[in-house]
């Protein structure tokens, strides 16, 4: 019998890199000490119609590393993964279930490694395996920015760590920091070698060579927002013409747009008649590859994108410059104020070149001394009462640096809301009024139910 199973859930190639490059790392002891299963999860809208993560270019040498590759989806069908957890009478069933269907005897011991803990799948997994140890992995910006939801005590005290990527050196997450977990860095050369191994897979694939044919010199990464209800499609289509105009007037004459891999599959003309007007070569690569797959073959230049993770991993791991356009626009957007894109959005338009009022594009290293008070400042007003030691730290930070900062960071009244500085009287008189008049509202509904 084996002593303990580590169960590893994914649901997109970059993750599943993350993790690949921990394991090699000895992050998750050495090989043969247990027994791996590689949990993969189409947290699509539309799982049936969206691009399979075993349809990426590199998968196959990622699932390699494990003893045994399960789907998620097909375990729990017909519900959808982001939706699907179990009732709380029913999770000792379903553990045995999972324990029967995936080969687990009864006794082993198993460890998760969930890329989110606060939402599903991730959180249904914590539950089902009560007693599993859990590793929570970070793939992208958001590990800087708060935990997004509470997270019951029978979940949080079995957070072991939170395994993140080193995208901004001098920074540190904030994410579970509520709970006392520690980060752990996923070291630089382990990830940048599952990058390349993953390059090399895709080293004759013909639509790649079609791109290495234009000789492309700046990368333009779509974004996804029309399709979460941030930004309008038509409003989605400007910001990749912005990027476009944005490489143009630095200087590219020859780039190519790699739209997100989750975004619906749509492509407007507009972006080729701009690219007509601006005399530039356009190249889309609507492809299963990731971005760095185009860094690693074609070496740009420059990399141009609203608040995407690669832009950073450009910068970081292949010293390419990098460029923003739209973040203002977007920062305005988000709603909630609490929405887990805002610390990501900030951080790049913090650091990050504004091709839109002609900076000049440029690598980006370590975080500057303004950059971590700013982020735990946006923190505590993202979720107060889970960073409520933060709160005075804060109102100090307002005070002395609000003014410096663009506007759709600390909204007037949030601020108000917070009782914190910044905000003007008439706004926090607005908010008590707002407040009594859901109070009333919140009676007449329990009274009508009663």
């Amino acid at each position: 019998m084996r002593d303990t199973t580590q169960i590893f859930q994914v649901s997109t190639l970059y993750g599943a890199a993350t993790l690949a490059a921990a394991l090699d790392a000895g992050q998750f002891g050495p090989r043969g000490s247990a027994r791996r299963i590689l949990l993969v999860s189409n947290n699509a809208g539309t799982p049936e119609t969206a691009l399979r993560l075993d349809e990426m270019r590199g998968y196959t040498r990622i699932a390699s590393r494990f003893d045994d590759v399960v789907s998620w989806n097909h375990t729990i069908r017909p519900y959808h993964p982001s939706l699907w957890g179990p009732r709380g009478n029913d999770v000792g069933l379903w553990q045995k279930a999972f324990r029967l269907a995936w080969d687990i005897d009864e006794l082993e011991l198993i460890e998760l490694a969930v890329e989110s803990i606060q939402v599903n799948p991730g959180r249904a997994l914590a539950a089902i395996f009560s007693e599993a140890s859990v590793h929570v992995y970070a793939d992208g910006l958001m590990s800087y920015g708060p935990t997004r939801d509470r997270l019951p005590l029978t979940i949080s005290s079995r957070v072991q760590r939170l395994l993140h990527l080193d995208l901004i050196p001098g920074l540190t997450p904030l994410l579970l920091s509520e709970y006392g977990v520690a980060p752990e860095i996923v070291p630089d050369a382990a990830f940048r070698a599952v990058l390349d191994e993953i390059s090399q897979d895709t080293a004759d694939d013909a639509r790649l060579e079609q791109v290495r044919e234009q000789a492309p010199t700046a990368v333009l990464l779509g974004q996804y927002l029309a399709a979460i209800n941030i930004l309008s499609a038509d409003e989605e289509e400007a910001l990749h013409l912005a990027m476009l105009r944005g490489a143009a007037a630095a200087g590219h004459t020859s780039v190519v747009f790699k739209p997100h891999p989750t975004a619906p599959a749509s492509y407007s003309r507009a972006l080729t008649e701009a690219a007509a007007e601006a005399g530039v070569r356009l190249t889309v690569l609507d492809a299963p590859l990731l971005a760095e797959t185009l860094y690693h073959h074609c070496r740009p230049g420059l990399v141009v994108g609203c608040f995407s993770t690669a832009m950073v991993t450009a910068s970081h791991y292949y010293d390419i410059p990098i460029g923003r356009v739209g973040t203002g626009l977007v920062m305005g957007r988000l709603k909630p104020y609490a929405n887990s894109n805002r610390v990501p959005l900030a951080i790049v338009d913090h650091l990050v070149a504004d091709l839109e009022r002609g900076a000049r594009p440029a690598a980006v290293g370590a975080a500057p001394d303004s950059l971590a008070p700013l982020v735990r400042a946006m923190g505590f007003c993202m979720q107060p009462t889970a960073y409520a030691a933060l709160r005075e730290p804060t109102a100090d930070w307002l005070r002395a640096h609000l003014d410096s900062v663009p506007g759709g960071y600390f909204p007037e009244a949030r601020l108000a809301e917070l009782g914190l500085p910044g905000s003007t009287a008439q706004a926090r008189a607005k908010h008590q009024v707002r407040r009594a008049k859901r109070v009333v509202r919140r009676a007449v509904r329990r009274t009508a139910d009663g």
